[in-house]
C-alpha cells in the first residue's frame, strides 16, 4: 500500500476518535499498525485500544513491543491501562524507579537514557514527566500511602504548571497545610503569559489571609483580559463571569462566615451550570449553616439521581437530615458517603459533627482522628477533637489540639477564638484577651452576627480582669450585631452592677429578662441590684441629713 493511502488511513483513525467511534479507529488502526509496524502506529493502536476500553489488549499490545521500556509514551500509556485495571503495584513497576525529596524534585536514576518520540499534534504539550509524577501520586494514593502521593502530586505540578490535576488532588484532598499550599505556587516557574493563571491558582488555594489580600486577588482576575478578534480590539473576553473563579469566591465567603451572601452567589452559579459540583457543594454547605432545608431536600434530590455514585450526592442527604435535626439519619449518610469515597473530606467531618451532635463524644473523635490523618493539611478535623476534649472539661489536652489546628492554618480566627476559650476556662484572663482580641483582628470587617459570641468572651475576660469600661465597651459593641442575646445583656448588666451603677444594671436585668424570663443569674441579680439600690437611696440621704 502506498504511503499516501496509509495515511490517509491515520486520518479515518484520528477522525473516528474525535467522534467516539472507537471500534471504528480500532479496526483502522491494527491494519495501519501490519502494513507499517511502526513504532507511533502501534501507539495510535494502542491509544484507540485504551479509548475503547479494551485496557487488557492495549496493555498487552504495548508491553510485546520493543519500545516499551525506551519510549516514555509507550510506558505512560501502559501504566494507565493498570491504573484502570486497578493494578497498582505493577502500574508503580511500569512507571520506573524513581525518588521524590520532600520538595518536590525528582531523582531518577535510570531513565537517562530514555526517549520520548514528540507526537503530532497540539501546539502546546503537558509535560510527559509530569504526567508520569502525577500517575506515581495517584498509584500511592490509591496504595494508600498518602505520603508519597502529597510528594509525587507536588513533583508533578513542578514539573509542569500547566498539570491542574495534581494541582487539585492536593488541595480538594487537604494533603497540604496553608504555608506549603503558598511555598508550592511561589516555587512554580510559570512564564509571563501565563501571570493569570499564577493568580487563579491562588484563588484555589486555602483563603484565609486578610480580606484586602483576598479581594484583591479577585480583583486581578477579573479584570484579566484578552482581545477575542484582533481586528476588533473592542471586542475584548474577561474570566469576570468565569464559574471556577465565582465559584471560589463563594468558597471565600462560606470560610468568611458570611453565608447568606455564598448562598446567594451559588444560587446564581448553579442556575448557569446546575451540574457544578465545585458550586454545589459550597451551596449544601451554605444551605446548612443557613438551616434552608427545603432546598436541601430538592438538592439531595437532584443530586442522588444524577450521580447515584457519587459521595456527593449522599453527603447532601446527610446535610438535609442533619438541618432538620434527625442526627441518626444523618449520620447513616455520612457513613455512605464516605464508603463511596473515602477522600471526600466534608463527609467525614458531618459524620463526625453528627455524633457529637448527639453528645456521643467517642464516635466523634473517632470520625474526626481519621479525618485528621487522611487530610493533614485539613485543620478542622483536630479543630473538633480539641472542641469535644473542651466539651469534657480536659482544657489542657484542648489547647494541645487546637495548637496543632493553628500551625496547620495560622490564619482561622476560628482557631484563635477556641484558644481564648479555653484560656478564659483556665482562668487564665490575660491570656484569653490576647487571644480573643487576635481573632477579631484576623476577621473581615465589618463583624458579622456569626461573631458576636467571641466579642462577648472578650467582653466577660475584661470583667474578669477587673477593667469594667472596657468589658462595657465591648458588650455594647456585641449588641450592635444583635440584640436578642441573654448572656450580653446578663454581662452588661452584671459589669454596670459591678461599677455601683445600680439603675444601669436593673435596666438590663430587665432586658434580659424580657427575652428569657426564667434565666436564675438574672433574677437573683436583678433582686440583689434592686436592694443595692435602696440602701444606696437611703444612704445618700443619710448622708444629705
Amino acid at each position: 500500500m502506498r504511503e499516501e493511502e496509509i495515511e490517509k488511513l491515520r486520518g479515518v483513525v484520528r477522525d473516528c476518535v474525535s467522534k467516539h467511534l472507537y471500534s471504528s479507529a480500532i479496526f483502522f488502526a491494527d491494519k495501519v499498525a501490519a502494513f507499517t509496524k511502526d513504532p507511533a502506529d502501534i501507539y495510535m493502536q494502542a491509544q484507540a485500544l485504551f479509548l475503547g476500553r479494551h485496557f487488557r489488549r492495549a496493555f498487552h499490545l504495548l508491553n510485546a513491543s520493543q519500545i516499551v521500556l525506551r519510549d516514555l509514551r509507550f510506558r505512560y500509556l501502559a501504566a494507565k491501562c493498570l491504573e484502570e485495571l486497578k493494578e497498582w503495584d505493577q502500574c508503580l513497576l511500569m512507571l520506573g524507579d524513581a525518588k521524590v525529596d520532600e520538595q518536590g524534585n525528582v531523582f531518577d536514576t535510570k531513565d537517562c537514557n530514555v526517549m520520548y518520540l514528540d507526537k503530532d499534534g497540539e501546539d502546546r504539550e503537558i509535560n510527559i514527566s509530569s504526567a508520569i509524577c502525577f500517575l506515581r501520586g495517584k498509584a500511592h494514593e490509591a496504595s494508600d500511602n498518602r505520603a508519597q502521593a502529597r510528594l509525587w502530586y507536588k513533583a508533578a505540578v513542578k514539573a509542569d504548571p500547566l498539570c491542574y490535576e495534581a494541582l487539585e488532588r492536593l488541595i480538594e484532598n487537604h494533603l497540604l497545610t496553608c504555608e506549603e499550599e503558598a511555598s508550592l505556587l511561589s516555587s512554580l516557574q510559570i512564564s509571563p503569559e501565563d501571570g493569570w493563571l499564577l493568580s487563579f491558582y491562588s484563588c484555589l488555594i486555602k483563603k484565609y489571609d486578610k480580606e484586602n489580600v483576598v479581594e484583591a486577588k479577585f480583583r486581578e482576575l477579573e479584570k484579566e483580559s484578552c482581545i477575542s478578534d484582533p481586528s476588533d480590539p473592542s471586542v475584548v473576553r474577561t474570566l469576570e463571569a468565569n464559574t471556577d473563579l465565582l465559584a471560589c469566591k463563594a468558597e471565600y465567603y462560606h470560610q468568611c462566615g458570611e453565608y447568606q451572601k455564598c448562598f446567594e452567589l451559588t444560587s446564581v452559579l448553579l442556575e448557569k451550570d446546575p451540574f457544578h459540583l465545585k458550586s454545589t457543594l459550597v451551596h449544601l454547605a451554605a444551605a446548612t449553616e443557613l438551616g434552608h432545608s427545603n432546598e436541601l431536600y430538592l438538592m439531595a434530590c437532584n443530586l442522588v439521581k444524577d450521580y447515584p455514585q457519587k459521595a456527593l450526592s449522599w453527603f447532601a442527604v446527610g446535610c438535609y437530615y442533619y438541618c432538620i435535626k434527625k442526627y441518626d439519619q444523618s449520620r447513616r449518610y455520612f457513613s455512605k458517603a464516605t464508603s463511596l469515597d473515602g477522600t471526600f473530606p466534608p463527609a467525614w467531618i458531618g459524620y463526625g459533627n453528627a455524633y457529637a451532635a448527639k453528645d456521643e463524644g467517642d464516635q466523634a473523635m473517632s470520625a474526626y482522628r481519621t479525618a485528621a490523618r487522611l487530610f493533614p493539611g485539613c485543620h478542622l478535623p483536630t479543630l473538633y477533637i480539641g472542641m469535644e476534649y473542651m466539651r469534657t472539661h480536659s482544657f489542657k489536652l484542648a489547647e494541645q489540639f487546637f495548637m496543632q489546628a493553628k500551625a496547620i492554618c495560622p490564619s482561622d480566627p476560628l482557631v484563635y477564638n477556641e484558644l481564648g476559650v479555653v484560656a478564659y476556662h483556665m482562668k487564665e484572663y490575660n491570656k484569653a484577651v490576647w487571644w480573643f482580641e487576635k481573632t477579631l483582628s484576623h476577621i473581615p470587617s465589618p463583624l458579622s452576627e456569626l461573631w458576636e459570641p467571641t466579642v462577648v468572651n472578650l467582653a466577660h475576660a475584661y470583667r474578669k480582669l477587673k477593667m469594667y469600661h472596657e468589658a462595657i465597651s465591648y458588650y455594647e459593641k456585641a449588641l450592635t450585631l444583635t440584640t436578642r442575646s441573654v448572656s450580653t445583656y446578663a454581662g452588661l448588666a452584671y459589669a454596670y452592677h459591678l461599677q455601683d451603677n445600680f439603675s444601669a444594671a436593673i435596666t438590663y436585668y430587665h432586658k434580659a429578662l424580657w427575652l428569657q424570663p426564667d434565666d436564675q443569674f438574672c433574677t437573683e441579680m436583678l433582686s440583689l441590684a434592686l436592694v443595692d439600690e435602696c440602701r444606696s437611696g437611703v444612704d445618700s440621704k443619710t448622708e444629705f441629713r
